[in-house]
C-alpha cells in the first residue's frame, strides 16, 4: 500500500483526552493544512459565546440537548460577557448542563495544544502523565527523550516542578509549570518507591512515535499502537508492519491507548478487512452512514491476537471490535472502556476551538459499545504482582494462544 493513501475525515476525532492523560509537552503547529485548522476571525467575547451557542444547537448530536430549552442561555447571558474568561466560563457552564464528558470548548492554549498532539511534533522532556487518585504519575517514558537520559520512569509520582508543590493541580496546570523553551532545564522531584528523587532535565524537540514494531520468539510479530492521535500514525503503522511481515502472527497492542482520529483507525482495519463495513456512524436524527474497506495493495491474513484493556477506548474500541466482527482476531485482556462517540473539531474564532459530540458509531455487526465496553475472546487480569515483578502475564498469555492459533493453521 502507497504511505500516502489515507483516508481523509479531516475532523472526526475520537476525542484522546477524555480520559485524563496528556501529553507533558508543548509545541509549534506544523501540520500543512494548519492555517485551516485555526480560526484567526477575532470577534468579540459576547459573539464567541453567542456563535458557540448556535454552533452546538445546530450541530450537537442529541437535538433535544438534554432535553432543555436551549435559548436559556443565550437569554441568560446576554449582554453580560465582557471578556474571554467570561466567554469561556459561560460556554463551558453551558456545555456542563449536557451531562456530556467529552464535549468541550478549548482556550486558544488547548486548542493549540490538540492540533500539536495531532501535529505528533512536541518540545518537551517526553513523558506521558496521568492523574490516579489524586496523584500525578508518570505512564511511559518516550524512547530516546531527555526524560529517558534523565532516569525518570514509569510509575514514578510528581512532586514538584522547579521547586513548585504539585499537588491539588490539574493536568494542565502540571503541563504548563513543565514547559518551557527548548534548550532550557526543568527540575522534577519524583517519588519512586519511599525515595524522593530530583532530576535536571534538558527540553527538546521530540517527534512523538505513535507505533513501535518488533520480532517476538523469532516467528511472532508484535505490533504496539500508544495513541491514533498523530497524523503520522498510518505510515508508522506500515513501517512497523514492514519489520514484522516474515513472522507467522502477530499481537497487536492497544493497551492504555485511549483513542485519536478516526480515519487511522480505519485505516489500519482496513488492511486486514479488505471488504465491507468497517463501522457504522449514526448521527443526529439517527441518520445512519457506514465506511466501508476501500481496494488495498495487500491485507494482512495471518493468526492476530489483538490486547485490550479497560483504558483501550474509542479508534482502539473501533479496531479491535471490527476485527473482532470479521474474525480477523482474537481478543486478550480485559474489558475495553466503552466510549462509542465519535466528536468533531471545530475551529472558533479567536484562534480557540469547539470539540463536539456529533455522532455514536456502532460495529460492522451493529453493536453499540457505548458505557459497555468490548469483552475480549480471551480473559486475562494483569495483577498488581505482575507490575511489581515487571510480568506481562498478558502479553505471555497472547504469545502462548497466538503458537497455538499459527500451529493450528498449518
Amino acid at each position: 500500500m502507497k504511505k500516502s493513501q489515507v483516508f481523509v475525515f479531516i475532523f472526526l476525532i475520537i476525542a484522546l483526552i477524555t480520559l485524563n492523560k496528556v501529553f507533558l509537552d508543548s509545541s509549534n503547529i506544523e501540520i500543512s493544512d494548519s492555517d485551516e485548522m485555526i480560526d484567526y476571525t477575532h470577534l468579540s467575547s459576547q459573539k464567541l459565546f453567542d456563535t458557540t451557542w448556535k454552533i452546538i444547537r445546530d450541530n450537537y448530536y442529541d437535538p433535544e440537548l438534554n432535553s432543555q430549552n436551549w435559548y436559556r442561555w443565550r437569554d441568560h447571558y446576554h449582554g453580560k460577557i465582557k471578556t474571554d474568561e467570561d466567554a469561556k466560563v459561560a460556554i463551558d457552564t453551558m456545555l456542563a448542563s449536557l451531562d456530556d464528558p467529552y464535549s468541550r470548548f478549548m482556550s486558544k492554549e488547548d486548542y493549540a495544544e490538540q492540533n500539536n498532539s495531532i501535529n505528533s511534533k512536541i518540545t518537551g522532556i517526553g513523558v506521558n502523565i496521568s492523574s490516579i487518585a489524586g496523584k500525578i504519575h508518570i505512564v511511559n517514558v518516550m524512547e530516546g527523550t531527555p526524560a529517558q537520559f534523565a532516569n525518570l520512569l514509569s510509575d514514578d509520582i510528581i512532586l514538584s516542578v522547579d521547586g513548585k508543590d504539585v499537588n491539588g493541580l490539574s493536568l494542565s496546570e502540571v503541563a504548563k509549570l513543565v514547559r518551557g523553551p527548548e534548550n532550557s532545564f526543568v527540575n522534577i522531584t519524583v517519588l519512586r518507591n519511599n525515595d524522593k528523587l530530583t532530576k535536571r532535565v534538558m527540553r527538546k524537540e521530540i517527534k512523538i512515535k505513535t507505533v513501535k514494531g518488533s520480532v517476538l520468539d523469532k516467528n511472532i510479530g508484535y505490533i504496539q499502537i500508544t495513541s491514533f492521535i498523530g497524523s503520522t500514525t498510518p505510515n508508522e503503522f506500515l513501517e512497523a508492519f514492514e519489520k514484522t511481515k516474515n513472522t507467522e502472527g502477530l499481537i497487536l497492542d492497544l493497551r492504555g491507548n485511549t483513542g485519536g482520529l478516526l480515519p487511522n483507525a480505519v485505516f489500519i482495519a482496513n488492511l486486514f478487512i479488505p471488504k465491507g463495513n468497517i463501522v457504522s456512524i449514526v448521527g443526529r436524527n439517527g441518520y445512519k452512514y457506514d465506511i466501508n474497506a476501500q481496494d488495498t495493495e495487500f491485507v494482512i491474513n495471518k493468526p492476530t491476537i489483538v490486547l485490550v484493556d479497560g483504558s483501550s477506548a474509542s479508534a482502539s474500541e473501533i479496531l479491535s471490535g471490527a476485527l473482532k466482527d470479521y474474525n480477523k482476531a482474537k481478543l486478550l485482556g480485559t474489558k475495553t472502556f466503552g466510549k462509542g462517540m465519535v466528536q468533531k473539531i471545530i475551529p472558533m474564532p479567536n484562534e480557540t476551538g469547539l470539540n463536539i459530540t456529533i455522532a455514536k458509531y456502532l460495529t460492522p455487526k451493529g453493536t453499540d459499545i457505548n458505557k459497555i465496553g468490548i469483552t475480549p475472546d480471551i480473559q486475562v487480569e494483569f495483577s498488581l504482582k505482575d507490575v511489581k515483578n515487571n510480568n506481562d502475564a498478558q502479553l505471555q498469555a497472547a504469545k502462548n494462544a497466538l503458537s497455538k492459533m499459527i500451529v493450528s493453521k498449518n
